[in-house]
């Protein structure tokens, strides 16, 4: 079973598009680790897709407060001028999908053993503790782990694409490409548990502008960091055109 694992798409359907096209054929499932829409100027394409395409997925703060589940007070001022025009924006039908999608942690099931489940992994937006808490360092990865109710959790949330290893009570942290460099691997051992984290599609913030995801082998228990490039100046001009804060254009062609 092979996984393509997409987190924070933030509505940015260029980089979606690139991540699409790049893995086509190389999964069997898509799972999605929240924050569909905010910040970008496509959300109803990106939702429309989650819609059909997304076997799995949990909800992000932005998908929150943009059908009003949340207060956008929360929020700074661009991300919450972003939010209010997403608002504005969403189809009504498109409203009530990201009203209904559930909060993390979540399982994800073998697809042949719902008589008798078998959780291959968990997902969540932020940490499996507190779907808006950000794991970001080994410090973070130590505290959270003793709580993990499974061995491998996917989470997203901090758009930073890595993840970290627990072991022996320790807890370290797993490498992600460098730019310009082929997807890394990492082989999960058997007796480690994992928190990774695929990065972001579509608003990198590990100063790598390219559309960050993960792809996953559970036969060969292998996890596969991967970049692509795609058109930003494309997604930049959408920004410019819904009058949404220069930021937000400004940030995705220098992934940060």
């Amino acid at each position: 079973m092979r996984f393509l694992i997409v987190s924070d798409i933030h509505a940015n359907w260029e980089a979606l598009e690139a991540v699409l096209a790049l893995t086509e054929g190389q999964y069997d499932q898509i799972v999605c680790l929240g924050d569909l829409v905010g910040y970008g100027p496509d959300p109803n394409p990106v939702v429309e897709w989650a819609r059909t395409k997304v076997a799995v997925q949990v909800r992000g703060n932005h998908d929150r407060v943009a059908v009003g589940l949340d207060s956008v007070e929360w929020f700074n001022p661009v991300a919450r001028v972003a939010a209010l025009w997403t608002q504005q924006e969403l189809t009504p039908e498109n409203s009530e999908f990201v009203r209904q999608l559930p909060k993390g942690p979540l399982p994800v099931l073998a697809p042949d053993s719902q008589e008798s489940p078998k959780v291959l992994y968990q997902i969540a937006h932020g940490s499996p503790l507190d779907e808006d808490g950000y794991i970001v360092s080994s410090t973070d990865a130590a505290f959270t782990f003793p709580y993990v109710e499974s061995d491998l959790t996917f989470f997203g949330h901090s758009h930073l694409q890595g993840g970290f290893t627990w072991s022996q009570l320790q807890a370290r942290s797993v490498g992600r490409p460098r730019i310009k460099e082929e997807p890394v691997a990492v082989q999960l051992a058997p007796d480690q548990a994992y928190l990774i984290n695929p990065g972001s599609v579509g608003q990198p913030r590990d100063m790598d502008p390219r559309a960050a995801f993960v792809l996953y082998n559970v036969d060969q228990r292998c996890v596969y960091y991967c970049r692509t490039g795609y058109d930003v100046e494309k997604t930049q001009a959408k920004i410019h055109a819904a009058g949404l804060p220069e930021l937000l254009a400004d940030r995705l062609a220098l992934g940060r």
